[in-house]
């Protein structure tokens, strides 16, 4: 495979971003990978190889670039913790929504990339980023994938349930057991939002784990036979939504 990090001019500065495909075959189409609030890190670069072995270009942008370049969380020491909640609360569904804007002009450019067929794929704090951008960009964005999503139904005018009327692809919400970030009572609301908003949509619970367990060092919270039904479910995910016919520009 081609791997690469390179800098994405993004909305206000340079995103530094890690990009991976297949050396052969292309043009891939293209799965945006959106990092969860520890950072851009080694695991996560493991992780869109995985993607990419299959099949698709995959762009793994730093979201904290405006702050930061090089954060991730090694460890969970109360200074750290403290700057990644820093971090994140930092982030804003427009500014990601700016930034997917960023690189889908980044795609376009990208010889090997089909920028005709993107998925987006959020985990934990990037699952309202990942509906924000389908809400925003509904002609460039196929499908979406939300993965143990956090803050999914808020108090806020941007509440990511408050935009399921325009949400027109079809999204898949991943959703752990014991998730403080995300309890049954909070799915529960944005399910009703997706069904009346019309959204084409599958929820599904993952029995027995808790927030974060698709990362393989997530010590003591990793489940690897959920795990691999999450990758189960994003390639049926990625082979149904990013055929030809799902082309940028249709309805």
């Amino acid at each position: 495979m081609i791997e690469k990090h390179m800098d994405i001019p993004g909305a206000d500065g340079a995103m530094n971003s890690f990009v991976v495909y297949p050396e052969e075959g292309g043009p891939h189409p293209v799965v945006l990978f959106y990092m969860d609030a520890p950072g851009k890190r080694e695991e996560l670069h493991d992780m869109a190889r995985r993607i990419a072995a299959v099949g698709y270009y995959v762009v793994l942008p730093n979201l904290y670039y405006r702050r930061s370049r090089d954060f991730w969380l090694t460890e969970r020491t109360e200074a750290l913790m403290a700057t990644m909640f820093e971090h994140m609360h930092s982030l804003t569904n427009a500014m990601v929504v700016r930034d997917t804007e960023a690189l889908l002009a980044f795609i376009d450019g990208q010889p090997q990339a089909d920028a005709s067929r993107v998925s987006a794929v959020g985990y934990c704090m990037s699952g309202p980023f990942v509906m924000a951008a389908a809400a925003a960009l509904p002609k460039r964005i196929s499908s979406i994938a939300s993965i143990h999503g956090a803050h999914l139904v808020t108090d806020r005018d941007d509440s990511p349930h408050l935009m399921a009327p325009l949400i027109t692809r079809e999204s898949y919400f991943a959703c752990a057991e014991t998730d403080r970030w995300a309890p049954a009572e909070i799915v529960q609301t944005l399910q009703e939002a997706l069904v009346a908003g019309g959204t084409p949509h599958r929820i599904e619970w993952y029995a027995g784990t808790e927030h974060g367990f698709v990362f393989p060092r997530r010590e003591g919270i990793y489940n690897q036979a959920a795990a691999e039904r999450h990758w189960e479910r994003l390639f049926d995910l990625f082979r149904r939504t990013l055929q030809l016919n799902n082309a940028r520009g249709d309805a």
